[in-house]
């Protein structure tokens, strides 16, 4: 086993000191690269290795320090600045003590509240006007000021007592101290942040907001470039998030009935941020059609919507074919996190229902399993239960190298997912793949148009949650050596005519000469 060997901040930063004090991009990443092994940070360092010609800079939010303790990524040469902020202990607020703001000032910040929660409709970013700039831009507001004027509590008060006055006042309370805390760290971070040519967000979220306040303030162009929708995948947490305490959902009419108060809060309130994000971005970029539509519902600008796919390094990938042996090899991969939102557990329900079809078949799951440990070890304790320890292996990180020779299907049993670059990498090595229809999944192995389409399927698409379908699925593919091999080919022609790191790589070259060269203007 290969172990993943971490890196210092001292050591990367010091062989990354870039050359140019004002980035021409600055990236700004929630919870994943450098830190975080995954798709998203792949992606990341392949974006940034991909352009030489662009000094980066990088702005990197958690929420906690020791969750995010070594970098799993060297930075590349062309990254000229680096800074990490954690959320929960960014806010460094002074000792409690009376004060006061100026009633103009708490007039604008009710404007802004109105706008926002009076119609129900969250406003374009533009139309926060003044009073939006005013808070941004107001250097000589302290952030004490906000959490601890008394005019701050009242409007607080106000607000509680008109939504929901029967409501425990504690939960609300804390829970409205959480959510916006961070929002007051990221005001003070994005004065400090120093200036680029262009500002690129890699989700909305609290990294959204990030990039929206440093568009107002500094009126630079906004990019965004989602994966999965952030809404739809903080949704799917909230929803699971056993630290949300459930609250009698009578105090909230008119709310979901499926869910509780204060999981609805949270949902409104990253759904508020998501919009934002949108309506202050120069362009919004996601990986396939599904999605961009579902930005637009979200409140992106359809003309500045677009599609860039995914692509992958195929040099490299290609020369595994070479290594794989002639007989297909009886084993189920699962390259990613250990995870809820891989749905791990389905995978490893479905290995067993497959060794009763196809008794020599194993199941590997290759990937780090420190990001929620917890699940982890429930995933181990499953396979105990199902007496699979001889089939089923958690081999941790690995090379992807050393793993695509040796397999026979790439299998995702997500939940969730955007376009998975597993997928691809797998194709390149001449690896077919099993993915629920989640995503780009299903264009990728069936093709997303009748020309694509007459290529073949490279693999299978199966529900959600559905082992048997998943093991049937499987079995099909690994006992019938013609149909494995027309899977393969196909899986080959696909990447190489469509998914090439070339392509990808030029699309972004070209948006971001179009941005820079246009400054700040709404290009």
């Amino acid at each position: 086993m290969t172990k993943d060997k971490p890196l210092s901040l001292d050591a990367v930063q010091a062989e990354s000191p870039g050359s140019k004090k004002t980035a021409d991009i600055c990236l700004i990443l929630e919870g994943s690269y450098p830190y975080i092994r995954g798709g998203v940070s792949s992606w990341v360092h392949q974006l940034i290795e991909g352009h030489p010609n662009y000094q980066f800079s990088i702005i990197f939010l958690g929420a906690d320090r020791k969750n995010y303790e070594a970098m799993r990524y060297k930075l590349p040469a062309n990254v000229c600045h680096f800074e990490s902020h954690y959320l929960n202990e960014d806010l460094n607020l002074g000792k409690p003590m009376t004060r006061h703001l100026d009633q103009r000032f708490i007039q604008g910040i009710k404007d802004i509240y109105k706008k926002i929660a009076g119609s129900g409709q969250v406003p374009d970013i533009e139309e926060l006007g003044e009073n939006a700039h005013a808070l941004l831009n107001n250097s000589q507001l302290d952030l004490d000021d906000l959490f601890y004027s008394e005019e701050i509590w009242q409007l607080f008060l106000e607000i509680y007592y008109k939504n929901c006055p029967d409501h425990a006042f504690n939960e609300y309370f804390w829970t409205i101290r959480a959510m916006y805390s961070p929002l007051l760290s990221l005001i003070d971070i994005s004065r400090k942040i120093p200036d680029a040519l262009c500002y690129h967000t890699i989700s909305t979220g609290y990294a959204g907001a990030l990039g929206m306040f440093l568009r107002l303030q500094k009126n630079r162009p906004l990019i965004l470039s989602e994966h999965g929708i952030y809404t739809k995948e903080r949704q799917i947490d909230l929803y699971q998030a056993e630290w949300i305490k459930e609250i009698n959902r009578e105090y909230y009419s008119g709310l979901d009935d499926r869910t509780s108060a204060l999981r609805q809060l949270w949902i409104h309130f990253f759904e508020i941020l998501g919009r934002l994000t949108y309506s202050a971005c120069t362009y919004t970029i996601t990986l396939y059609e599904r999605n961009r539509q579902k930005q637009i519902e979200l409140g992106a600008n359809p003309d500045k919507a677009i599609v860039i796919h995914n692509g992958v390094k195929q040099t490299g990938l290609a020369k595994l074919r070479s290594l794989r042996t002639k007989e297909i090899p009886p084993v189920l991969c699962l390259l990613g996190r250990v995870v809820p939102i891989k749905d791990i557990k389905t995978y490893i329900y479905a290995v067993a229902e497959l060794c009763k079809l196809y008794p020599e078949a194993e199941g590997w799951i290759v990937g780090p399993e420190d990001e929620d440990e917890d699940y982890a070890r429930e995933c181990h304790e499953l396979v105990t239960q199902l007496k699979l320890e001889n089939k089923v292996k958690f081999l941790g990180f690995q090379r992807i190298e050393d793993i695509l020779p040796k397999i026979g299907l790439i299998v995702l049993s997500s939940i969730s997912e955007a376009q998975p670059l597993v997928i691809l990498e797998g194709f390149a090595a001449g690896v077919p793949a099993i993915s629920t229809d989640v995503g780009f999944s299903r264009g990728m192995i069936e093709g997303k148009n009748k020309q694509d389409r007459a290529l073949g399927k490279a693999g299978a698409v199966v529900p959600i949650a559905n082992p048997k379908e998943l093991a049937r699925a499987a079995a099909d593919l690994l006992k019938d050596s013609k149909k494995w091999y027309a899977a393969q080919k196909a899986g080959i022609q696909r990447v190489e005519s469509l998914y090439r790191e070339s392509i990808f790589l030029k699309h972004y070259q070209e948006l971001y000469k179009k941005v820079i060269t246009n400054g700040g203007n709404r290009v």
